[in-house]
């Protein structure tokens, strides 16, 4: 079984977009370097730095599934149905759409932290499972259902916004020593859960 990885890129203080749900300058280094990478879709080349790059290449291949909640589908309108990374989308939402646009596309809705994961785990397989940040960290961290947390630092304060964490407010988690990687503009911290 592979890992579910919770996973956003984040400002200093840990914002994942503000108070609008606009990104700012966190996405920059998808675009500020030589290497040209690719998710799951053909159309949308990245231009990163080779260390990030080297960092991506050793993620995204093993993500077979990337589980998202309802604020962030509606914001991306839910990726046009190609996956960012990985076969499949998972939907966590108590509405999902009755008018999705993209039908006969790899999206699943459904309706708990619980069943996503669930499912998540299901098209998996052996491979791993990536999560968006957000309000499904604080949950996942609630109900231990996280393997690794993985961060995209981006050396910039939002003072207020959306918080990586959500709204977690459970007991102490403790982590293992990160794998740190400095890219352009970007330091990538990708920390194990310590069972």
């Amino acid at each position: 079984m592979g890992d579910v990885i919770v996973s956003a890129v984040v400002s200093l203080d840990g914002f994942v977009a503000d108070t609008e749900d606009q990104v700012g300058p966190l996405f920059d280094w998808y675009n500020n370097g030589p290497v040209e990478v690719y998710g799951t879709d053909p159309d949308r080349p990245f231009q990163m730095s080779q260390a990030s790059a080297d960092f991506a290449r050793s993620i995204w291949p093993n993500v077979a599934v990337c589980v998202a909640g309802r604020r962030l589908f509606d914001l991306t309108d839910g990726w046009r149905g190609v996956p960012p990374v990985g076969e499949h989308i998972v939907i966590i939402t108590h509405e999902p759409p009755t008018d999705w646009a993209y039908p006969g596309t790899p999206l699943h809705f459904t309706r708990s932290v619980e069943e996503g994961i669930a499912k998540a785990r299901e098209l998996a397989g052996d491979r791993d499972i990536s999560v968006s940040a957000g309000n499904l960290t604080g949950q996942l961290l609630t109900l231990g259902l996280a393997d690794v947390l993985s961060l995209q630092v981006v050396p910039v304060v939002f003072g207020t916004g959306r918080p990586f964490f959500g709204d977690y407010t459970g007991d102490q988690i403790l982590f293992d020593n990160p794998q740190v990687v400095e890219g352009n503009r970007v330091t990538h911290l990708h920390y194990r859960i310590t069972r």
